[in-house]
């Protein structure tokens, strides 16, 4: 088999009902996290005039500025869920990789902006999924499907957003030591002292995905995902935290969905020549 077929997936048939389905998974989650980036700026999150100061904006400003970024996020999210364009994908990359650099740029660990790797995964993912534009017109229109999706390179954008962002989410409790997590563990009645240890696991079961992606993991990795960031809800913070995080759920199931492997089958993305 050629190495364009191997790793490619032709839009026809059951593959297109399976590519569906992968595209769907994307575009809820890319939707979810910034329907609820857009709540929060609405709703003028106070933690937000720290990363406006980076680049110069004062308290007064920024609680203006909010509310507009927050309707436009939303804006992009309907966009996306109703009718998705590059122009629209490629904003949600590009600004969702800002405001995560925006974290450590404002003094906080590095790990912050790599746990929102979902955040500007996912988008650029769905990017790979449609047809490039040749023009600046297109650029803007409703996106074209591919004739032939490249599922190895779209699932390795995957396969590196779950990873990075469960290591980086790990890396907080085992090495930052984030507060946070003392609220949330509070909030269930654990004691802290037992973040590190969840934090170490995590960033083991990351690196470990990387090399053996089998799709039970990948599953599990989700749900997990859930259930972690439903305490923030449990401990008093607005849902919004939880649905900002869609991609993060939808990242590592959109992996198990576009190569419909069995639950112990390693999934490959090698581009390898039969």
């Amino acid at each position: 088999m050629s190495v364009a077929l191997e790793s490619s997936l032709a839009i026809s048939g059951t593959d297109a009902s399976r590519l569906k389905t992968v595209e769907w998974c994307l575009r809820i989650g890319a939707a979810a996290c910034f329907i609820g980036h857009g709540a929060f700026g609405i709703l003028t999150k106070e933690a937000w005039l720290s990363y406006f100061s980076v680049v110069g904006i004062d308290r007064e400003l920024a609680y203006v500025l909010m509310p507009i970024v927050g309707s436009i996020d939303i804006a992009a999210a309907m966009l996306v869920l109703l009718s998705p364009r590059p122009a629209v994908l490629l904003y949600m990359t590009i600004w969702a990789t800002w405001t995560a650099l925006l974290r450590p740029l404002a003094g906080e660990t590095f790990f912050e902006a790599l746990e929102r790797a979902g955040n500007y995964g996912v988008p650029f993912a769905l990017l790979w999924m449609y047809a490039t534009p040749t023009s600046l017109r297109e650029v803007f229109a409703p996106v074209r499907a591919r004739r032939v999706v490249d599922r190895h390179t779209v699932g390795r954008i995957l396969l590196g957003t779950t990873a990075v962002l469960l290591f980086a989410h790990g890396a907080l409790q085992a090495i930052a030591r984030t507060p946070v997590f003392a609220t949330h563990y509070a909030a269930i009645d654990v004691p802290m002292s037992i973040a590190p240890v969840v934090g170490m696991i995590e960033m083991g079961v990351a690196l470990l995905v990387l090399v053996a992606p089998f799709p039970a993991l990948l599953v599990a990795i989700a749900l997990w995902k859930v259930a972690t960031e439903s305490l923030f809800p449990i401990a008093g913070t607005p849902i919004w935290e939880l649905i900002e995080r869609g991609d993060s759920y939808a990242a590592p199931l959109a992996l198990v969905l576009l190569f419909g492997t069995t639950p112990f089958t390693r999934i490959n993305l090698s581009r390898s020549v039969q």
